[in-house]
């Protein structure tokens, strides 16, 4: 793999691991149409979302200290702490499904079909769930019922072509909660989510090369720039009411992927 070919795979991770239109799916049809990639296991696409976690952590660093927040003892702490806590609830479901469907999820990788139903599903889920928004619960105001549905979708994005912020901003928005709101949860969501696949998928680190590790990096360093400005025109897409448009997109993707795939060209 080249380092040109895991600069775009970055930017491809970049811009879809935070726009609503699956990072997994469009990374799984990029790679299908370059000759020169591969990769041991989903190892180059788990240094791809490390990228992205660097943006989240940079992007929502106040976010991130009123979490670091919840180390302190006593009722100073007790909001930091009450948000880690909804956290964890949110990130159990995926952690369950991933352990009991791993061999299933990496098969689905292989699979252009899956990955065209999957886009056609997301897409679908962003039309209605963007009907929801205008919502004035805010992210303080969070439920441990809200945590737990968002966590049920976030965990059906292990596929490739669903669309993890886009099924957690949409559930978010369904159960009521404002925009922003649905937003930064979702992205916070993402943290354990990302590290616990690094965490996953580390045995296949043996299998790298020394020559291959540049392209790593440069896949690292671009997922991490795009990501961050990513982040910014999802949000930008809420507030101005806009976020259907995404469903649009993955609706005619996903049908396009599914033309390819019946007539026979992969």
């Amino acid at each position: 793999m080249s380092v040109a070919t895991a600069m775009w795979l970055g930017v491809v991770q970049g811009f879809t691991e935070f726009l609503p239109v699956s990072s997994s799916g469009h990374l799984v049809i990029a790679q299908h149409f370059m000759t020169d990639f591969e990769q041991p296991g989903v190892l180059f696409d788990v240094v791809l979302h490390l990228g992205t976690l660097g943006a989240v952590l940079a992007y929502f660093r106040r976010e991130i200290r009123f979490l670091i927040s919840g180390i302190k003892p006593g009722a100073e702490g007790e909001p930091g702490r009450r948000l880690i806590g909804l956290l964890v609830i949110g990130t159990i479901p995926a952690v369950v499904l991933a352990l009991l469907l791993k061999d299933t999820i990496e098969q689905s990788f292989a699979r252009l079909s899956v990955v065209g139903v999957s886009l056609c599903i997301t897409g679908v889920w962003l039309l209605f769930s963007s009907r929801k928004a205008g919502n004035t619960r805010e992210l303080q105001r969070v439920r441990p019922l809200d945590a737990l549905v968002v966590g049920l979708c976030q965990s059906a994005a292990l596929f490739p072509g669903i669309s993890r912020s886009g099924t957690t901003i949409g559930a978010g928005l369904v159960r009521g909660l404002e925009n922003g709101a649905s937003a930064r949860f979702s992205f916070l969501l993402s943290i354990p989510a990302i590290l616990g696949a690094a965490v996953f998928n580390m045995s296949d680190v043996t299998l790298v090369s020394g020559n291959a590790l540049s392209g790593y990096a440069a896949g690292f360093l671009t997922a991490f720039a795009i990501g961050y400005i990513a982040i910014g025109i999802v949000i930008k897409f809420l507030e101005s009411q806009k976020f259907h448009l995404f469903g649009y997109y993955c609706l005619g993707l996903g049908g396009t992927l599914l033309v390819y795939v019946t007539y026979g060209h992969a």
